[in-house]
């Protein structure tokens, strides 16, 4: 089983950014938080990270006959990119790759904006509001999915 994990823009940032509201551990501490849980669940997962919308579109579409499931932080671009949007929705399906979202806070406790998730309607399930656990609970949950539909 593979699991393709995607995280937008300034995640690459954790540990500097509004550590009030992220914490204080890194990107690094992320990557290897979701290397111990693939080991624990032997699964294989590659993560990336970009800033760019362009690029994560790419990256998504690129996943497909690639990967058995996707997890996507897609940061400030959950509240903007219907382009990521329609790249899960184009890869998902009931025959694709099933996308699990992830945030580290909760946005619906935070600033009015962000209460608008258009990512969210691509993806089966989210974990927001639980820091980096998040990330733990969407590669168990995926591996359930996953291995209840094989």
């Amino acid at each position: 089983m593979k699991i393709l994990v995607i995280n937008g823009p300034n995640l690459n940032m954790l540990g500097i950014r509004e550590p009030e509201l992220y914490g204080d551990k890194d990107y690094d501490d992320l990557l290897e938080l979701i290397k111990e849980i693939a080991e624990q669940e032997k699964v294989d997962v590659e993560c990336v990270q970009s800033n760019h919308e362009g690029v994560i579109v790419e990256i998504i579409q690129a996943a497909y006959g690639k990967y058995d499931g996707i997890i996507i932080n897609p940061a400030a671009y959950t509240h903007t990119s219907i382009a990521i949007l329609d790249a899960l929705k184009a890869v998902g399906g009931a025959k694709g790759i099933p996308a699990v979202e992830v945030h580290l806070t909760n946005p619906n406790e935070r600033e009015g904006f962000r209460k608008i998730s258009y990512t969210e309607k691509g993806c089966v399930k989210t974990f927001a509001g639980y820091g980096l656990n998040g990330y733990e609970m969407a590669i168990r949950y995926l591996v359930t999915l996953l291995k209840v539909g094989a």
